[in-house]
C-alpha cells in the first residue's frame, strides 16, 4: 500500500501537483516510516513548494535511515543552498560526492558553494587603519623590534543554527533550540529589528537581535517556540524580496510596482481643453473592477479564489487535498480536520456517486 502511494505520490510531482505529492509521501511514510526514499522524494516536492526548511528536515531522515543514499545529500544542499546556508550545504554535498563519485551534479553544485562562501567571507573583510605614534619625539620602531601582532580570534560558533525564508508577505525565521522552556524565551520586534534571547541553564544566553533587511510590521509578527525549534513569523510593511535577512548583505531589492505619488505625477502641458484627473480615473476603474458583480460559475470561482489566495499554507493544502480526494465534491480549509485522514466524497443531494471503471 504504500508503495502505491509512492507511485501516485511521483505521478503527482510530474504533473506539477507538488501539494498532492507532499501529501501522498506523508501518507506512504505513515505506513513505512523506515522508508529513506520516501523521505528523500518528499523533500523533492517541499523544495519545489519552497519549503525549504521542511525539505532539511526530510533529507536529513533519509540520511539517517540510509547513510548512502546519494540523492538525499543532493536534496539537503539544494535546499540548505537556498536558505543561502552554504557551508551546510557544502558539507552535505561532499558526503554525497563520497557516497557517488560519478555523480557530476555534486561537483558542479560543490562549486557554486566555494563561491557564494568566498562572497560571504569577502564581505565579512575589514580593513583596520594603521595607527600613528603618539609624539613625533618618540623614536619609530624598527621591524625587528615589533612585536609580533597577534592573529584576531575567531568568530564564537553561535549556540543555536538558525535559517529563514521568505514569501511575498512574511518572512520565517527559524531557530533550532532544542528542548526550550516557554518562560526562557524572549521574542520582541520593532520596525526593523528582530531581538531573541534565550536563557540556557549553566551557560550564557543566546543573543539574536540583527538588524532586519527591510520594515516590518510589529504588531502582525509572531512566534511558536515547538519542541525542536522556535519558529518566528516577519510581516513585511512592504511586498519586496529581501535578498538576505540582515541589513546590508545584500543588494538585489525587487519593489512593488506602484511607485511614490511624488515620482508618479505626470507632466502638465498647456491646453484650451480642461485637465482630465488620470489618477482619478485609474482609480474609479479599479473600483469598479473590484465591485463588479459576476454571476454563475464565474462568481463561485472568484469566490473560491479569493479565498485561495488570502489563505495561510496549511489553509490552502487543506483546500488541495479535500478537493483532490473528494473528486471535486468537497472544499475544506481545516488542515486540522482533513490532514489526518481521507476525505470522502460526498455528491450533492439528489445526486448519486459512480465509480467508472477503466
Amino acid at each position: 500500500m504504500a508503495k502505491e502511494l509512492a507511485e501516485k505520490a511521483k505521478e503527482a510531482f510530474l504533473d506539477d501537483d507538488f501539494d498532492v505529492a507532499v501529501d501522498l509521501y506523508s501518507k506512504a511514510i505513515d505506513l513505512d516510516p523506515n522508508c529513506a526514499a520516501f523521505f528523500a522524494d518528499r523533500a523533492q516536492a517541499n523544495i519545489k513548494l519552497n519549503n525549504f526548511t521542511e525539505a532539511v528536515a526530510d533529507a536529513n531522515k533519509a540520511i539517517e535511515l540510509e547513510p548512502t543514499l546519494a540523492k538525499a545529500y543532493l536534496r539537503k544542499g539544494t535546499a540548505c543552498m537556498k536558505l543561502e546556508e552554504y557551508t551546510t550545504a557544502k558539507a552535505a554535498l561532499e558526503k554525497g560526492a563520497s557516497v557517488a563519485p560519478n555523480e557530476s551534479k555534486f561537483e558542479k553544485m560543490i562549486d557554486e558553494c566555494n563561491l557564494l562562501i568566498a562572497e560571504e567571507e569577502k564581505d565579512l573583510v575589514q580593513q583596520v587603519p594603521p595607527t600613528l605614534p603618539s609624539s613625533s619625539a618618540t623614536p619609530l620602531a624598527t621591524a625587528a623590534d615589533a612585536p609580533p601582532v597577534p592573529s584576531p580570534a575567531p568568530p564564537a560558533k553561535p549556540m543555536f543554527r538558525h535559517e529563514f525564508y521568505q514569501k511575498p508577505e512574511e518572512v520565517v525565521v527559524t531557530i533550532f533550540a532544542k528542548g526550550v522552556p516557554k518562560q526562557n524565551v524572549n521574542v520582541e520586534f520593532g520596525d526593523q529589528i528582530l531581538s531573541v534571547v534565550i536563557d540556557v541553564s549553566g551557560e550564557e544566553a543566546y543573543h539574536f537581535q540583527p538588524r532586519l533587511f527591510g520594515k516590518i510590521i510589529p504588531e502582525k509578527c509572531r512566534y511558536e517556540l515547538l519542541s525542536t525549534k522556535v519558529e518566528i513569523r516577519l510581516a513585511k510593511a512592504e511586498i519586496i524580496t529581501w535578498a538576505s535577512l540582515e541589513y546590508g548583505k545584500g543588494q538585489t531589492l525587487l519593489p512593488k510596482p506602484n511607485v511614490p505619488s511624488a515620482v508618479s505625477q505626470r507632466p502638465v502641458y498647456p491646453s484650451s481643453k480642461p485637465g482630465k484627473d488620470w489618477d482619478k480615473l485609474e482609480a474609479e476603474v479599479k473600483k469598479q473592477e473590484k465591485d463588479e458583480k459576476l454571476d454563475g460559475d464565474a462568481a463561485m470561482n472568484k469566490f473560491f479564489s479569493d479565498i485561495y489566495q488570502s489563505a495561510d499554507e496549511d489553509m490552502r493544502r487543506a483546500m488541495n487535498k479535500s478537493f483532490a480526494e473528494s473528486n471535486g465534491t468537497v472544499l475544506s480549509t481545516n488542515w486540522k480536520e482533513v490532514g489526518t485522514k481521507k476525505v470522502e466524497s460526498t455528491p450533492p443531494d439528489g445526486m448519486e456517486l459512480k465509480k467508472w471503471e477503466y
